[in-house]
């Protein structure tokens, strides 16, 4: 035993001689409200006053520098905004880590504005874990949403359906502040003000402290935070010019909105206050052509008419912080409100006809008649969250948060066949609705301490549970005079419940020149899910658990010439929805049914990634970063036919896929006042699976292009263009054409930068381009062939005006929703 020992006690010293060696510590904060200073410098110095090392703090103030000699030497303290601060003296000695504690910083303006003139930050910041970006760059999306900013971003791309995709999937996830958000990213980043947010953060390859939840992982979105103490008031007025073009849409679109923030900081308290109105609607048009093959008869119905989209939403929000000393913060959160988004496709079928298959085949009829349609998806929602801190002597930290969600979800479709031209002809009536009440509950504890001085450790447990019922009544008539009747076929009551439990140990250190991070999250999932009929003839309970490790790793090397080579792996997971299980079709329009699964399993995913990045100096610096993604058991959607004027649309797993892509980024500055950023993503995606019995293989190669361009006139004045495009791709079953949209704005600040305006021109098209349009095609030989051309608004100007009734900056924080807006 006593070998073992000494055995041990001799590994022990031998792998820890390199962490032992002298190492200096410590944390910038605000000497007013403590709030960590992310990026602040701190500098070693001699007593001669020789540079010995510097570094940067992190996104907690935390600052770490190895390996000086031994000797005595001072600290040197800085950030934007603040007075310098020495600290001395600093005696280093071998094999010892000192700790400096934490170095209170105060706010100097004179500071401040020597260096604003001077300096400026990248429009990217890449880290070891992220991609940090600064969202002030994307000055096309101000008054708009976080969705404006986000077609930005290298890895992402949106599509003619409004679909945002990260490194070509919908699959991830959204923080709000480091938070889980687990509802409908989409709807999320479309109703957050741009005008809120300050960063936004990309973690392709997240580690196992974060949810494992996203394919392509998270992006965590980061809302504007100020230092001083005091009050701060800032209004956003949003108005839309009328539509150059309204395509022929029965009403014109509007698009007007205001928010309000209301922040109230002093010593121990933090209190946001916040509301918001939005309406944002959207012209446009489809023109598509069908045709089925069914008992040797071709069916072929081509049409032509509005597809618009009216959005409202309003919401009321408080937040409260307290901080009765530097070591315990308590937060409690509300947040409610209710949005509806109104999609109207009334199409003229204008020659709908069916012809025999067989040699010489006739025309066995002509048809035409108009559909009239309008889906309402509306959603009233209340949420409330507690939150507490504390901060131990030895830095190490506890962290404990509870959240709880009720969302009723639901609303009507109308689907009307009508005749043409004379529409006072009724043919078929078709009423479905559903009620989707939604509750879940989060609660997560989390402890991180740094033992032995040799890096972070984190360790946590997270709960979750979600309760989501579905009550779904088709209705139908064929007189205008008659009472619905129940369709039983598309009629159903479902409920999902999913309790998920999970612990992790995360492991974050550096050495030298490395940075390197472990740790590993293991998830124990529980899916029951309930599906009845309307008649009592169905009634099935389908489960489905696991326990499964989702590990994580990265590592990252500095060389001295600021270049960074970046290595990360990470085992993610894709979960299905409500709408996505429920078997019972629903009929989204005439020639579309969309129906679930109630079998399907979860998607299982491995990336790994790999990365260098350099920052050039003077406002340049470039990426790239390859990746691998593997995805098992893929959820498509594919299309088989319903009968001869209907596709069914169902959700399956049908296989396994793959992509290997190359992200570059580079941010190029020629002179003082023109700034340019370039962000272009190219993947190759494979599918190997089955469905129906037929074999899917597919494979194609797809590229989006992201640019943004501004020229700075004069401190208070300033142009910008941005250019998205993403490229044709091909599908399970089908192409999805080329989309892309040029913007052009204009801001002028006035009132000492009190009062911002900016004018936007949207989609630029002058009736030269194909802006905002794109062709969605898919085929199965011998079966069916539908292709859609969508047709979306161009030329739109808005004006935005923002007025700050003060100069201090925002330090507001709200909750967000994290279960009920991916049901949405």
């Amino acid at each position: 035993m006593l070998k073992q020992t000494k055995l041990l006690l001799f590994l022990y010293v031998i792998l820890s001689y390199g962490y032992l060696s002298a190492q200096v510590k410590g944390y910038i904060k605000d000497a007013q409200d403590q709030s960590a200073l992310e990026y602040a410098t701190v500098a070693l110095y001699s007593v001669d006053s020789t540079l010995v090392s510097g570094v940067v703090t992190d996104e907690n103030g935390y600052f770490f520098i190895e390996h000086p000699n031994d000797g005595d030497y001072y600290l040197d303290a800085s950030f934007i905004g603040y007075q310098s601060k020495k600290f001395s003296p600093i005696q280093v000695r071998s094999a010892r880590a000192l700790d400096v504690g934490t170095i209170f910083l105060n706010s100097g303006q004179m500071a401040l504005q020597e260096v604003v003139v001077q300096t400026e930050r990248n429009t990217v910041n890449n880290r070891i874990d992220k991609q940090v970006f600064e969202t002030k760059k994307f000055r096309n999306a101000l008054g708009g949403s976080a969705a404006a900013i986000l077609k930005n971003l290298p890895s992402v791309s949106v599509n003619g359906l409004g679909e945002i995709s990260v490194r070509g999937t919908t699959g991830f996830v959204v923080l709000l502040n480091g938070q889980p958000v687990q509802g409908n990213a989409a709807t999320l980043l479309n109703q957050l003000p741009a005008n809120a947010v300050e960063q936004i953060e990309v973690i392709t390859a997240p580690s196992a402290k974060y949810d494992p939840e996203g394919k392509a992982g998270i992006l965590n979105i980061i809302t504007k935070k100020g230092s001083n103490l005091g009050d701060f008031a800032q209004i956003n007025i949003k108005g839309g010019f009328p539509s150059i073009e309204n395509y022929g849409n029965a009403e014109d679109a509007h698009r007007y909105g205001i928010d309000a923030t209301y922040n109230i900081q002093r010593e121990k308290w933090n209190v946001s206050l916040g509301a918001n109105y939005q309406r944002h609607d959207l012209a446009g048009r489809r023109e598509g052509d069908v045709y089925t093959i069914l008992n040797e008869t071709r069916t072929q119905f081509p049409s032509d008419g509005e597809r618009s989209f009216d959005e409202e939403n309003y919401s009321g929000r408080f937040t409260v912080d307290f901080t009765p000393d530097t070591i315990n913060t308590f937060s409690v959160g509300f947040y409610a409100g209710k949005r509806s988004k109104d999609r109207t496709a009334d199409i003229v079928y204008f020659d709908n006809h069916a012809i025999s298959t067989a040699e010489g085949g006739t025309r066995n009829y002509t048809f035409q008649y108009f559909n009239k349609n309008l889906r309402i998806r509306k959603s009233d929602f209340v949420l409330g969250s507690m939150d507490y801190t504390h901060q131990f002597k030895n830095t190490s930290k506890l962290a404990a948060s509870f959240l709880y969600e009720y969302t009723l979800l639901g609303g009507p479709t109308t689907n009307r066949n009508l005749g043409y031209p004379d529409t006072t002809i009724l043919y078929q009536d078709e009423y479905n609705t559903n009620d989707n009440p939604l509750n879940g509950y989060r609660f997560q504890l989390d402890y991180a301490l740094n033992p032995w001085g040799l890096g972070q450790l984190e360790l946590g447990y997270q709960y979750r549970m979600l309760d989501h019922k579905g009550d779904f009544i088709y209705e139908r008539r064929t007189e205008p005079t008659a009472s619905f009747e129940l369709v039983p076929e598309f009629s159903s009551e479902v409920d999902l419940k999913r309790t998920i439990h999970a612990g992790y140990l995360q492991f974050t250190g550096q050495r030298a020149q490395w940075e390197y991070a472990v740790g590993v999250r293991i998830e124990t999932m529980d899916r029951r899910f309930d599906l009845r009929d309307k008649l009592g003839v169905i009634d099935t309970t389908y489960t489905y658990d696991f326990v499964k490790p989702f590990p994580s790793a990265s590592l990252q090397y500095t060389f001295k010439n600021r270049i960074k080579v970046k290595a990360a792996y990470s085992k993610r997971i894709e979960r299905t929805t409500t709408f996505k299980m429920n078997p019972f079709p629903e009929r989204e329009h005439s020639e579309t049914l969309e129906q679930g699964d109630p079998t399907l399993t979860p998607e299982f995913i491995d990336l790994v990634e790999l990365g260098v990045s350099k920052n050039l100096g003077k406002g340049n610096s470039i990426f790239a970063t390859s990746y691998y993604r593997k995805v098992k058991n893929v959820v498509n959607r594919v299309n088989t036919i319903y009968n001869d004027t209907i596709l069914n649309r169902i959700y399956s797993n049908v296989g396994d896929a793959r992509s290997l892509g190359l992200e570059l980024g580079a941010q190029i500055k020629p002179t003082e006042k023109w700034s340019n950023f370039i962000g272009f993503n190219v993947y190759d995606y494979q599918i190997d699976g089955s469905f129906d019995g037929e074999k899917i293989a597919t494979n194609s190669t797809v590229f989006s292009l992201n640019t943004n361009s501004t020229y700075a006139f004069t401190d208070t004045a300033s142009l910008q263009f941005t250019f998205n495009y993403l490229s044709a791709k091909n599908t399970a079953q089908g192409e999805d054409s080329e989309f892309f949209a040029p913007n052009l704005s204009f801001r002028k600040s006035f009132l000492d930068n009190r009062l911002v305006a900016t004018l936007q021109w949207q989609n630029i098209d002058l009736g030269l381009l194909n802006t905002n349009e794109q062709r969605i095609t898919i085929f199965r030989p011998g079966a069916f062939f539908t292709t859609t051309n969508y047709v979306y608004e161009v030329d739109m100007v808005l004006l935005n005006l923002s007025y700050s009734f003060n100069k201090r900056k925002n330090k507001s924080r709200f909750i967000e929703s994290e279960f009920g807006k991916r049901e949405f």
